[in-house]
Protein backbone atom coordinates (compact mmCIF):
# COMPACT_ATOMS: atom_id res chain seq x y z
CA UNK A 1 0.00 0.00 0.00
CA UNK A 2 1.25 3.40 -0.49
CA UNK A 3 -0.21 6.42 0.88
CA UNK A 4 0.06 10.07 -0.29
CA UNK A 5 -0.33 12.97 1.76
CA UNK A 6 -1.06 16.31 0.13
CA UNK A 7 -0.41 19.31 2.73
CA UNK A 8 3.06 18.53 5.34
CA UNK A 9 1.80 21.30 7.58
CA UNK A 10 1.17 21.00 11.51
CA UNK A 11 -1.63 18.08 10.61
CA UNK A 12 -0.05 16.59 7.40
CA UNK A 13 2.92 15.85 8.72
CA UNK A 14 2.76 14.51 11.85
CA UNK A 15 0.07 12.04 10.34
CA UNK A 16 2.31 11.15 7.52
CA UNK A 17 5.21 9.87 10.11
CA UNK A 18 2.95 8.05 11.96
CA UNK A 19 1.50 6.42 9.25
CA UNK A 20 5.41 5.83 8.09
CA UNK A 21 6.41 5.03 11.17
CA UNK A 22 3.56 1.49 11.10
CA UNK A 23 5.87 0.17 7.78
CA UNK A 24 3.80 1.58 5.79
CA UNK A 25 5.07 3.74 2.39
CA UNK A 26 4.29 7.33 2.67
CA UNK A 27 4.77 9.63 -0.17
CA UNK A 28 4.52 13.47 1.35
CA UNK A 29 3.30 16.71 -1.00
CA UNK A 30 4.47 20.19 0.12
CA UNK A 31 3.99 23.36 -2.24
CA UNK A 32 7.29 24.70 -0.14
CA UNK A 33 10.18 23.18 -1.18
CA UNK A 34 11.86 23.98 1.91
CA UNK A 35 9.58 21.51 3.86
CA UNK A 36 10.28 19.05 0.97
CA UNK A 37 14.02 19.22 1.28
CA UNK A 38 13.95 19.43 5.35
CA UNK A 39 11.61 16.28 5.66
CA UNK A 40 13.95 14.50 2.84
CA UNK A 41 16.98 15.29 5.34
CA UNK A 42 15.09 13.41 8.34
CA UNK A 43 14.39 16.79 10.17
CA UNK A 44 11.14 18.69 11.02
CA UNK A 45 9.85 22.90 10.27
CA UNK A 46 7.40 22.80 12.79
CA UNK A 47 7.49 22.07 16.49
CA UNK A 48 5.98 19.11 17.94
CA UNK A 49 7.18 16.54 20.95
CA UNK A 50 8.64 13.63 19.40
CA UNK A 51 7.80 13.80 15.93
CA UNK A 52 11.70 14.64 15.06
CA UNK A 53 12.67 11.15 15.79
CA UNK A 54 10.17 9.51 14.14
CA UNK A 55 10.43 11.63 11.01
CA UNK A 56 14.54 10.66 11.03
CA UNK A 57 13.75 7.25 11.52
CA UNK A 58 10.81 6.64 8.97
CA UNK A 59 12.80 8.13 6.45
CA UNK A 60 16.16 6.40 7.06
CA UNK A 61 14.03 3.40 7.09
CA UNK A 62 13.33 4.40 3.55
CA UNK A 63 9.02 4.47 4.50
CA UNK A 64 8.68 8.46 4.20
CA UNK A 65 9.82 10.85 1.40
CA UNK A 66 8.81 13.89 -0.04
CA UNK A 67 8.02 15.57 -2.92
CA UNK A 68 6.28 18.71 -5.01
CA UNK A 69 4.48 16.82 -6.95
CA UNK A 70 2.02 14.15 -6.45
CA UNK A 71 2.25 10.62 -7.52
CA UNK A 72 0.22 7.40 -8.27
CA UNK A 73 -1.08 6.15 -5.09
CA UNK A 74 -3.44 3.90 -3.28
CA UNK A 75 -4.66 6.33 -0.35
CA UNK A 76 -4.85 10.02 -0.53
CA UNK A 77 -5.18 12.12 2.10
CA UNK A 78 -6.02 16.03 1.38
CA UNK A 79 -4.44 17.90 4.69
CA UNK A 80 -4.17 21.51 3.30
CA UNK A 81 -5.51 24.63 4.84
CA UNK A 82 -8.66 26.12 4.51
CA UNK A 83 -8.02 30.01 5.08
CA UNK A 84 -10.78 32.90 4.85
CA UNK A 85 -12.10 34.95 2.16
CA UNK A 86 -13.41 38.21 2.65
CA UNK A 87 -15.28 38.56 6.23
CA UNK A 88 -15.52 35.52 7.49
CA UNK A 89 -16.12 33.15 4.34
CA UNK A 90 -14.26 29.98 3.94
CA UNK A 91 -11.94 29.57 1.12
CA UNK A 92 -11.90 26.05 -0.09
CA UNK A 93 -9.87 26.46 -3.19
CA UNK A 94 -6.40 24.78 -1.64
CA UNK A 95 -8.74 21.89 -1.14
CA UNK A 96 -9.58 21.98 -4.53
CA UNK A 97 -6.54 22.78 -6.01
CA UNK A 98 -4.81 19.94 -3.68
CA UNK A 99 -8.03 17.90 -5.56
CA UNK A 100 -7.16 19.02 -9.32
CA UNK A 101 -3.28 18.25 -8.83
CA UNK A 102 -4.55 14.03 -8.20
CA UNK A 103 -7.29 14.08 -10.61
CA UNK A 104 -5.15 13.10 -13.50
CA UNK A 105 -3.34 10.32 -11.23
CA UNK A 106 -6.60 8.48 -9.57
CA UNK A 107 -7.33 5.07 -10.61
CA UNK A 108 -10.08 2.46 -9.68
CA UNK A 109 -10.02 1.51 -5.96
CA UNK A 110 -8.11 4.12 -4.98
CA UNK A 111 -9.60 5.78 -1.51
CA UNK A 112 -9.62 9.72 -1.49
CA UNK A 113 -10.03 11.14 2.04
CA UNK A 114 -10.25 15.03 3.28
CA UNK A 115 -9.12 15.68 6.67
CA UNK A 116 -8.69 19.58 6.29
CA UNK A 117 -11.36 21.41 8.28
CA UNK A 118 -14.51 22.11 5.79
CA UNK A 119 -17.76 23.78 5.62
CA UNK A 120 -20.38 20.72 5.15
CA UNK A 121 -20.67 19.87 1.70
CA UNK A 122 -17.39 20.27 0.68
CA UNK A 123 -16.67 16.66 0.29
CA UNK A 124 -19.78 16.22 -1.77
CA UNK A 125 -18.44 19.11 -3.84
CA UNK A 126 -15.39 17.51 -4.51
CA UNK A 127 -16.48 14.14 -5.55
CA UNK A 128 -18.66 15.95 -8.06
CA UNK A 129 -15.41 17.29 -9.55
CA UNK A 130 -13.92 14.30 -9.84
CA UNK A 131 -16.54 12.62 -10.86
CA UNK A 132 -17.14 15.75 -13.60
CA UNK A 133 -13.41 15.54 -14.73
CA UNK A 134 -12.99 12.16 -14.84
CA UNK A 135 -16.75 10.26 -15.28
CA UNK A 136 -15.20 6.84 -15.85
CA UNK A 137 -14.06 6.95 -11.92
CA UNK A 138 -17.70 7.13 -10.39
CA UNK A 139 -18.54 4.35 -8.57
CA UNK A 140 -15.07 2.93 -8.56
CA UNK A 141 -13.15 5.33 -6.23
CA UNK A 142 -14.01 5.19 -2.73
CA UNK A 143 -14.55 8.73 -1.21
CA UNK A 144 -14.32 10.33 2.63
CA UNK A 145 -14.16 12.48 4.83
CA UNK A 146 -11.91 12.57 8.33
CA UNK A 147 -11.88 15.59 10.63
CA UNK A 148 -8.46 15.58 12.66
CA UNK A 149 -8.99 16.17 16.46
CA UNK A 150 -5.57 16.88 18.15
CA UNK A 151 -3.70 18.96 20.71
CA UNK A 152 -0.84 20.89 19.87
CA UNK A 153 2.13 19.79 21.63
CA UNK A 154 0.36 16.59 22.27
CA UNK A 155 0.34 15.72 18.30
CA UNK A 156 1.65 12.12 18.71
CA UNK A 157 -0.33 10.31 21.28
CA UNK A 158 -3.56 11.78 20.47
CA UNK A 159 -2.96 11.01 16.78
CA UNK A 160 -3.55 7.66 17.78
CA UNK A 161 -5.23 7.27 20.85
CA UNK A 162 -8.09 9.53 19.86
CA UNK A 163 -11.43 8.16 18.58
CA UNK A 164 -12.07 9.02 14.87
CA UNK A 165 -15.38 10.22 13.32
CA UNK A 166 -15.33 8.88 9.46
CA UNK A 167 -18.01 9.73 6.84
CA UNK A 168 -18.12 8.27 3.34
CA UNK A 169 -20.02 9.43 0.29
CA UNK A 170 -21.75 5.49 0.92
CA UNK A 171 -21.39 2.94 2.92
CA UNK A 172 -18.72 1.23 1.33
CA UNK A 173 -16.47 4.26 0.75
CA UNK A 174 -17.23 4.93 4.97
CA UNK A 175 -15.65 1.39 5.14
CA UNK A 176 -12.62 1.75 3.09
CA UNK A 177 -11.72 4.82 5.03
CA UNK A 178 -11.94 3.25 8.41
CA UNK A 179 -9.93 0.39 6.98
CA UNK A 180 -7.27 2.62 6.21
CA UNK A 181 -7.53 4.73 9.73
CA UNK A 182 -7.35 0.99 11.54
CA UNK A 183 -3.44 0.91 10.77
CA UNK A 184 -2.36 3.15 12.96
CA UNK A 185 -5.68 4.84 14.95
CA UNK A 186 -5.76 2.52 18.65
CA UNK A 187 -9.39 4.97 19.41
CA UNK A 188 -12.69 4.15 18.50
CA UNK A 189 -13.59 4.48 14.49
CA UNK A 190 -17.13 5.92 14.49
CA UNK A 191 -19.07 5.57 11.02
CA UNK A 192 -21.35 8.27 9.61
CA UNK A 193 -21.75 10.00 6.10
CA UNK A 194 -19.60 13.21 4.95
CA UNK A 195 -21.85 15.82 5.60
CA UNK A 196 -22.30 14.87 9.22
CA UNK A 197 -18.76 14.02 9.63
CA UNK A 198 -17.69 17.79 8.07
CA UNK A 199 -20.39 19.31 10.76
CA UNK A 200 -19.28 17.37 13.60
CA UNK A 201 -15.23 18.99 13.43
CA UNK A 202 -17.21 22.11 13.41
CA UNK A 203 -19.48 21.71 16.05
CA UNK A 204 -16.68 20.50 18.32
CA UNK A 205 -14.89 23.60 17.90
CA UNK A 206 -18.20 25.82 18.44
CA UNK A 207 -18.45 24.25 21.44
CA UNK A 208 -15.30 25.13 22.90
CA UNK A 209 -15.27 28.25 21.26
CA UNK A 210 -18.55 29.14 23.10
CA UNK A 211 -17.25 27.81 26.46
CA UNK A 212 -14.30 30.25 26.27
CA UNK A 213 -16.72 32.88 25.70
CA UNK A 214 -18.52 32.40 28.84
CA UNK A 215 -14.64 32.46 30.61
CA UNK A 216 -13.79 35.52 28.64
CA UNK A 217 -16.87 37.37 29.22
CA UNK A 218 -16.38 36.88 33.15
CA UNK A 219 -13.15 37.99 32.94
CA UNK A 220 -14.75 41.39 31.44
CA UNK A 221 -17.50 41.47 34.39
CA UNK A 222 -15.61 40.48 36.94
CA UNK A 223 -12.62 43.14 35.84
CA UNK A 224 -15.43 45.56 36.69
CA UNK A 225 -16.60 44.29 39.59
CA UNK A 226 -13.08 44.38 41.40
CA UNK A 227 -13.39 40.65 41.23
CA UNK A 228 -10.55 38.08 41.32
CA UNK A 229 -11.74 35.69 38.13
CA UNK A 230 -9.55 33.07 38.65
CA UNK A 231 -10.93 33.13 42.30
CA UNK A 232 -14.75 33.14 41.18
CA UNK A 233 -14.33 30.48 38.21
CA UNK A 234 -12.27 27.63 40.98
CA UNK A 235 -14.43 28.45 43.40
CA UNK A 236 -17.68 28.29 41.02
CA UNK A 237 -16.07 24.78 39.55
CA UNK A 238 -16.54 23.24 43.27
CA UNK A 239 -20.10 22.81 42.10
CA UNK A 240 -20.32 19.39 40.99
CA UNK A 241 -22.51 20.71 37.60
CA UNK A 242 -20.38 23.08 37.01
CA UNK A 243 -17.12 23.51 34.79
CA UNK A 244 -16.18 26.34 33.77
CA UNK A 245 -13.06 26.80 31.36
CA UNK A 246 -10.14 29.63 32.00
CA UNK A 247 -10.19 32.65 30.52
CA UNK A 248 -7.16 34.30 28.22
CA UNK A 249 -6.34 37.07 25.86
CA UNK A 250 -8.77 35.98 23.28
CA UNK A 251 -8.94 32.52 21.09
CA UNK A 252 -6.47 32.08 18.17
CA UNK A 253 -5.03 28.80 15.98
CA UNK A 254 -6.74 27.27 13.12
CA UNK A 255 -9.46 25.63 14.83
CA UNK A 256 -11.54 27.11 17.63
CA UNK A 257 -10.78 30.25 16.09
CA UNK A 258 -11.75 29.77 12.30
CA UNK A 259 -13.91 26.77 12.33
CA UNK A 260 -17.06 28.40 13.96
CA UNK A 261 -17.40 30.69 11.15
CA UNK A 262 -17.73 28.05 8.86
CA UNK A 263 -21.05 27.56 10.73
CA UNK A 264 -22.12 31.09 10.65
CA UNK A 265 -21.36 31.54 7.53
CA UNK A 266 -23.88 28.78 6.08
CA UNK A 267 -26.84 29.24 8.48
CA UNK A 268 -26.47 32.59 9.34
CA UNK A 269 -30.23 33.17 10.97
CA UNK A 270 -29.89 29.61 12.94
CA UNK A 271 -26.27 30.63 14.35
CA UNK A 272 -26.65 33.20 16.86
CA UNK A 273 -25.06 32.05 20.13
CA UNK A 274 -22.13 30.74 18.40
CA UNK A 275 -21.68 34.41 16.21
CA UNK A 276 -21.81 36.10 19.53
CA UNK A 277 -19.36 33.86 21.25
CA UNK A 278 -16.75 34.67 18.27
CA UNK A 279 -17.24 37.74 18.42
CA UNK A 280 -16.95 38.13 22.23
CA UNK A 281 -13.07 35.92 21.95
CA UNK A 282 -12.15 38.63 19.43
CA UNK A 283 -13.25 41.68 21.45
CA UNK A 284 -11.02 40.10 24.57
CA UNK A 285 -7.97 41.01 22.43
CA UNK A 286 -9.35 44.23 21.98
CA UNK A 287 -9.65 44.87 25.34
CA UNK A 288 -6.28 43.69 26.40
CA UNK A 289 -4.79 45.48 24.25
CA UNK A 290 -6.78 48.69 25.53
CA UNK A 291 -5.61 47.82 28.96
CA UNK A 292 -1.53 47.86 27.93
CA UNK A 293 -2.19 51.13 26.19
CA UNK A 294 -3.72 52.93 29.11
CA UNK A 295 -1.59 51.18 31.63
CA UNK A 296 1.58 53.03 29.59
CA UNK A 297 0.06 56.03 29.56
CA UNK A 298 -1.11 56.13 33.18
CA UNK A 299 2.35 55.50 33.88
CA UNK A 300 3.77 58.59 31.85
CA UNK A 301 1.62 60.82 33.26
CA UNK A 302 2.87 59.25 36.63
CA UNK A 303 6.74 59.14 35.87
CA UNK A 304 7.35 61.63 33.34
CA UNK A 305 8.58 59.07 30.68
CA UNK A 306 7.78 56.13 28.40
CA UNK A 307 7.94 53.06 29.93
CA UNK A 308 9.89 49.61 29.25
CA UNK A 309 7.15 47.31 28.51
CA UNK A 310 7.67 43.41 27.92
CA UNK A 311 5.44 41.52 25.75
CA UNK A 312 4.96 38.16 27.11
CA UNK A 313 4.08 35.75 24.56
CA UNK A 314 2.68 35.81 20.54
CA UNK A 315 1.67 31.87 20.01
CA UNK A 316 -1.86 31.10 20.24
CA UNK A 317 -1.92 29.17 23.72
CA UNK A 318 0.99 27.98 25.68
CA UNK A 319 4.06 25.76 25.26
CA UNK A 320 3.65 25.66 21.26
CA UNK A 321 5.44 27.81 17.94
CA UNK A 322 1.80 28.06 16.29
CA UNK A 323 1.23 31.58 15.89
CA UNK A 324 -1.58 31.37 13.40
CA UNK A 325 -4.84 33.35 14.30
CA UNK A 326 -3.13 34.15 17.52
CA UNK A 327 -4.66 37.11 19.70
CA UNK A 328 -1.27 37.53 21.62
CA UNK A 329 0.54 38.36 18.09
CA UNK A 330 -2.82 40.65 17.77
CA UNK A 331 -2.17 42.52 20.96
CA UNK A 332 1.37 43.10 20.27
CA UNK A 333 0.51 44.57 16.92
CA UNK A 334 -2.03 47.07 18.36
CA UNK A 335 -0.25 48.31 20.80
CA UNK A 336 3.14 48.70 18.79
CA UNK A 337 1.82 50.27 16.20
CA UNK A 338 0.66 53.41 17.87
CA UNK A 339 2.63 53.54 21.33
CA UNK A 340 5.80 55.49 21.80
CA UNK A 341 8.04 53.14 24.09
CA UNK A 342 10.57 50.18 24.64
CA UNK A 343 8.74 46.92 23.59
CA UNK A 344 10.68 43.78 24.42
CA UNK A 345 8.77 41.10 22.64
CA UNK A 346 9.36 37.17 23.95
CA UNK A 347 8.36 34.41 22.84
CA UNK A 348 10.51 31.06 24.02
CA UNK A 349 9.09 28.57 21.59
CA UNK A 350 11.28 30.13 18.58
CA UNK A 351 14.08 30.93 17.80
CA UNK A 352 13.27 34.32 15.73
CA UNK A 353 10.44 36.24 13.80
CA UNK A 354 10.04 38.36 10.85
CA UNK A 355 8.89 41.30 12.21
CA UNK A 356 9.55 41.57 16.12
CA UNK A 357 13.15 41.35 17.77
CA UNK A 358 12.87 38.89 20.49
CA UNK A 359 13.85 38.90 23.79
CA UNK A 360 14.86 36.01 26.53
CA UNK A 361 12.08 36.19 29.02
CA UNK A 362 14.19 36.46 32.14
CA UNK A 363 15.87 39.76 30.89
CA UNK A 364 12.51 40.96 29.59
CA UNK A 365 10.82 39.97 33.15
CA UNK A 366 13.37 41.32 35.01
CA UNK A 367 13.86 45.20 33.01
CA UNK A 368 10.48 45.95 32.24
CA UNK A 369 8.34 48.72 33.73
CA UNK A 370 5.10 46.82 32.56
CA UNK A 371 4.99 43.48 32.11
CA UNK A 372 1.69 41.66 29.85
CA UNK A 373 1.53 38.40 30.32
CA UNK A 374 -0.48 37.04 27.16
CA UNK A 375 0.17 33.48 27.33
CA UNK A 376 1.10 31.18 29.81
CA UNK A 377 3.99 29.57 28.23
CA UNK A 378 5.58 27.11 31.09
CA UNK A 379 8.61 29.63 31.87
CA UNK A 380 6.59 32.50 32.88
CA UNK A 381 5.26 30.21 35.59
CA UNK A 382 8.56 30.11 36.87
CA UNK A 383 9.03 33.77 37.64
CA UNK A 384 8.51 35.52 40.84
CA UNK A 385 6.05 38.18 41.43
CA UNK A 386 7.14 41.30 41.57
CA UNK A 387 6.10 44.49 43.74
CA UNK A 388 7.77 47.32 41.89
CA UNK A 389 6.09 46.49 38.25
CA UNK A 390 2.47 46.73 36.44
CA UNK A 391 2.06 43.16 35.77
CA UNK A 392 -1.09 42.45 33.48
CA UNK A 393 -1.64 39.10 34.06
CA UNK A 394 -3.69 38.01 31.45
CA UNK A 395 -3.12 34.52 31.24
CA UNK A 396 -3.13 33.78 34.90
CA UNK A 397 0.46 33.16 35.59
CA UNK A 398 0.37 34.40 39.05
CA UNK A 399 -3.33 34.79 40.03
CA UNK A 400 -3.66 31.39 39.67
CA UNK A 401 -1.02 30.44 41.50
CA UNK A 402 -2.59 32.17 44.31
CA UNK A 403 -5.98 30.53 43.84
CA UNK A 404 -4.33 26.94 44.47
CA UNK A 405 -2.73 28.55 46.96
CA UNK A 406 -5.78 29.75 48.43
CA UNK A 407 -7.73 26.47 47.98
CA UNK A 408 -4.88 24.35 49.39
CA UNK A 409 -5.19 26.27 52.76
CA UNK A 410 -8.82 26.56 52.71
Amino acid sequence: MLVQFIGLGYIGLPTAAVVAFKGVQVHGVDINPRVVECINKGEIHIVEPGLGSIVKESVNAGYFNASLTPIEADVHLVVVPTPFQGVHEPDVSYVEDATRTLLPLLKPSDTFIIESTSPVGTTEQMAALIFRERPELEGEIFVAYCPERVLPGNVLHELVHNDRVIGGLDEDSTERAMEFYRLFVQGELYGTNARTAEMCKLTENSSRDVQIAFANELSLICDRADINVWELITLANRHPRVNILQPGSGVGGHCIAVDPWFIVSDYPRESRLINTAREINNYKAFWCAEKIKNAILEFRLKHGRQPVVSLMGLAFKPDIDDLRESPARYIAQKVMQREQGDYLVVEPNIDSHGVYRLTDYREAYQRADIVAFLVAHREFKSLEWREDAVLLDFAGIFKRQAVQGFMSHA
